[in-house]
């Protein structure tokens, strides 16, 4: 269940400006990076090779592609807003991305939702949410993403 549920698009409109909540938290597994390797073709050695990336990456080892931190956005969206009473939401893609820390694998990561625009469409809103994901014990945020979504009643 979402943190925050909003019925309708009207809700959804009043809210701009407003924190939406945080998801839960998720560890980052080495396997998870092995995998996304093998998804995208990306086998640099500081995400997939243990013991190199121990031994000489300025990370003291293997971290997680930037790319799969951003793709972790999709699981938290979703722990965090619900949009009721609408015929379908869907994905228009991102705004700014930003990568401002490393996930060393291994890392707990969240992800925290605010609500910065609401533009009308025919038939119902488009939405830019920030989704700024945090690592546990971490200074900075890992990922800051301004997503993009539609709504239709």
């Amino acid at each position: 269940m979402a943190v925050t549920t909003f019925e309708g698009i009207d809700e959804v409109r009043a809210a701009v400006g407003a924190h939406l909540g945080w998801s839960e938290w998720t560890t980052v597994t080495q396997e998870q990076v092995n995998t996304f390797a093998d998804a995208t073709g990306d086998h640099q050695w500081i995400h997939v090779d243990v013991e190199r990336a121990t031994a000489e990456s300025p990370f003291g080892g293997p971290i997680a592609h930037g790319f799969l931190t951003l793709a972790l956005t999709n699981r938290f969206l979703p722990q965090v807003v619900e949009v009721q009473g609408v015929s379908l939401g869907v994905n228009r893609g991102t705004g700014k991305i930003r990568f401002p820390a490393p996930v060393p694998v291994g890392s707990r990561l969240r992800g925290g939702v605010e609500l910065i625009a609401v533009d009308d469409v025919t038939g119902g809103i488009d939405t830019t949410m920030r989704i700024t994901v945090e690592r546990e014990g971490g200074e900075k945020p890992v990922c800051v993403v301004e997503s993009l979504s539609r709504y239709l009643a």
